[in-house]
Formats: structure tokens, sequence, C-alpha cells
């Protein structure tokens, strides 16, 4: 079968023929829509804190696709099993699969996976955000901060506020239920537009950013808020200031899916989708064939602000 494969860590994956991945049919899937996602790139790349597999690997940790003992109907969201990744005409599930509507395209699917889950934990469990509190949800131009920012609406706060350094994903945060944004480009007074944007009264942030704007974003908390960190797009360092976080009672709450049980992960999903079909939640995506591998590795380096999905039978 065809598969992108990982010959050498830090180099772009390649199109090839690889052997059929082994498992019983349940855990066997005909994969139609694997998105990329920073995590990809990340262990490719050999700098994520986990070891990636041995090479040559299959990369893609989830997809879309159909059990290929199952019957046409079956088709699931599911989590591969490295080395036998999801970018391929065929991956093997670890097990962690979620029956999906028919009302819902494979690509908005798969886009609704990683970045999904990690947006409405970080709100519901995490920040545990109560209808009515004001939230900042930083790098709102992003995949995961646009779907924040839409969940924070859906589950009734009561200001939302978007934070990007990017115009038009700014613009787009506004359309999708923002009441508010903060251009992140210009680093000083951010604190002071911070507050001005939430009226003194941010409870809340979401933060895939780090660096300076989760600096700003702290000092800009009410006495009880809660911080919560699960990305570094705008750097790995923040510097904080003493009295910020002693002269207040902030939570600074980290996040990493790998911790999340899998039961808890799959009911914020199937909700994630449910709210896809019901038409409360959109989400931008660009289907790719398989063969365009490496292409979309590179657009994914360079942060596209839209879920790039490959899908073995694009193009066909």
């Amino acid at each position: 079968m065809r598969a992108a494969v990982i010959e050498r860590l830090g180099e772009l994956p390649v199109i090839r023929d690889v052997d059929e991945p082994k498992g019983d049919g349940a855990r066997v899937i005909e994969v139609s829509a694997a998105p990329l996602n920073p995590v990809d790139l990340s262990m490719a790349s050999g700098r994520f804190y986990a070891a990636p597999p041995p090479v040559p690997y299959v990369p893609g940790g989830e997809g879309v696709g159909h059990p290929k003992s199952g019957t046409p109907a079956a088709r699931v969201y599911f989590r591969s099993a490295l080395p036998n990744g999801s970018l391929a005409e065929r991956s093997v599930t670890n097990g962690q699969v979620v029956p999906l509507p028919e009302n819902i395209s494979d690509g908005v699917a798969a886009a609704l996976g990683t970045p999904g889950i990690a947006a409405y934990l970080a709100i519901t469990s995490r920040a545990q955000l109560k209808p009515g509190e004001t939230v900042l949800i930083l790098g709102a131009s992003g995949v995961l901060g646009s779907i924040a920012v839409q969940v924070a609406r859906i589950i009734g706060a009561g200001r939302v506020i978007a934070g990007a350094r990017d115009d038009a994903g700014l613009a787009r945060a506004k359309q999708l239920g923002a009441d508010a944004t903060v251009d992140l480009k210009q680093i000083d007074g951010l604190t002071d537009r911070i507050r001005e944007a939430s009226g003194g009264k941010l409870q809340a942030v979401i933060d895939p950013v780090w660096g300076a704007p989760a600096a700003a974003a702290l000092d800009a908390m009410t006495s009880y808020g809660r911080f919560v960190h699960l990305g570094q797009s705008a750097g790995p360092e923040a510097t904080l200031k003493s009295n910020t976080v002693r002269g207040r009672y902030l939570s600074i709450l980290g996040f990493t899916m790998f911790l999340v049980p899998w039961e808890e992960q799959a009911v914020a999903y199937r909700r994630l989708v449910d709210y896809a079909a019901a038409g409360k939640l959109k989400v931008e995506v660009e289907v790719l064939p398989l063969d365009a591998v490496a292409d979309a590795w590179k657009l994914q380096a360079a942060s596209p602000h839209r879920k790039l999905v490959l899908s073995p039978k694009a193009g066909r």
C-alpha cells in the first residue's frame, strides 16, 4: 500500500510503498482522511519531548475511515498505533475509536480531533469556565483557538475575547462569536488593551502561545483567574513578575492530552461533532491528496490557520 514515510528524523516525509499493517479486521482502518498536527512535525523532527518511533515509520496520530471488517456505514474517527500511522491508505487503530454520524464530512471530522478536543477540555475541564464569565483565547487565528472561541460561546461565556497576530484571523474570530479582539503583534501596552477589552473582568485564559502574550494576559487577570497553558507558538519562555502571581490567587494550569483518559476525550470529541453537525461550530479545512504530503508538511510548519487534511482518495 502507499503511505507517507519518515525515513530520517528532520527530513520531509516521502511517499512510497510499504507493507500492509497487521491487525484483526476491526483494528485495520481504510483511511479516508488524516489531519496534519503540529505534534506530527515535532515528533518527526526529533524535538518532541517523547521519543519518536524508530525510523522508518508512517506518521499521523489520528484519522477518519472504515474498519476493514466493518460495513460501509461503519465510519469512525480513530487514533492510530504508531509506527503504522494514519498518513497511509490503511492504518491500525490502538482501539480508540468514535463512531461518526453521516451528516459530517471526512475533512471536518478529522479536523475536530486533536485541536478540538484540546480546546474543549481546556475550557470545560481545566479552566472550568462558568456561564457569564469572561475568557480570553490567545492564538485565536489558529485551528485550536478558533474552535475555543466557538466552544466558549456555545457553553455560555459572558464575554469572549480573541487574541492573535493575524488580522484576517482576528476578523474571522469576530465572525465566529468573539465579542472583542486584541492584536498581539504589539506587546507594548498589551496588558492594558486586554484589560480594556475584558472590562477588567478577565476570569479565564486559554493559552496555546506562551511567551510575552501569556505574561501580559496573566497581568490582566482578576484575582481568582484560571490560566490554562497548552502550547508555545510564541516562544518557550515567558518572564513573569512575582507580584503577578503572589499578589493574587491565580491558578496557572497545564494541559496535555496524554494525561486525559480516552473515555473523557471521546465524550468531548463526540460533543464537538454534534455541534458541527448542528451548524453551531465551524472549522476551516483544506483537503489535499496524500501524494502532496511534503508540500502539506511545509504549509503546516508555516502555521496555515486552517486544518490541513490528507486523503488517500483525493485526486483520484
